[in-house]
């Protein structure tokens, strides 16, 4: 098993985290603050825009089951990347849309990724999807961590992630 990081932010943290955790080949999903400023940001503190952190998906993956590519598709799918310092009914910094390469090889294809993404586009809306070096990852507190799991009731999910 080849183990590998890829760190994703679309917006809301919470609904990608749900979301990769489905796809297999993926080990495990946190979530967190990563992009900004300051040390040991609290979700309150990143809430007001100052700490110039964005929340994001913290992703392991077993290489041999899944690409980083397969992921990358996954992520163009789960959110709306040309819509800046936005997703849905959040608005801010924190929301904005971003691929965080934890090497050169994750660069490259994250940037043919958003090429080829931007060309299959009908609509011609440019990405705004940034693409940066990773950084610290900061773990969002607990009660974040698996919430759509731990919430499915509110969100209406009876049969997501398989149980």
């Amino acid at each position: 098993m080849a183990e590998l990081k890829a760190t994703f932010a679309a917006g809301c943290f919470w609904g990608p985290e749900a979301r990769f955790r489905e796809i297999r080949g993926v080990r495990d999903a946190i979530v967190g603050y990563t992009g900004g400023h300051q040390d040991h940001p609290t979700y309150h503190e990143v809430c007001t825009g100052d700490t110039g952190h964005t929340e994001a998906v913290l992703v392991s993956f077993d290489s041999d089951v899944v690409s980083y590519r397969e992921l990358l598709s996954h992520f163009w799918a789960m959110h709306d990347p040309t819509t800046a310092n936005r997703q849905g009914p959040d608005i801010g910094t924190q929301y904005r849309s971003a691929i965080f390469v934890h090497n050169d090889d994750q660069r490259e294809a994250a940037l043919a990724s958003r090429d080829e993404e931007q060309a299959q586009r009908h609509d011609q809306r440019r990405i705004v999807t940034e693409v940066c070096d990773a950084g610290t990852f900061w773990v969002a507190e607990e009660y974040h961590q698996r919430f759509m799991e731990k919430h499915r009731q509110h969100f209406g999910l009876r049969r997501m992630f398989g149980h």
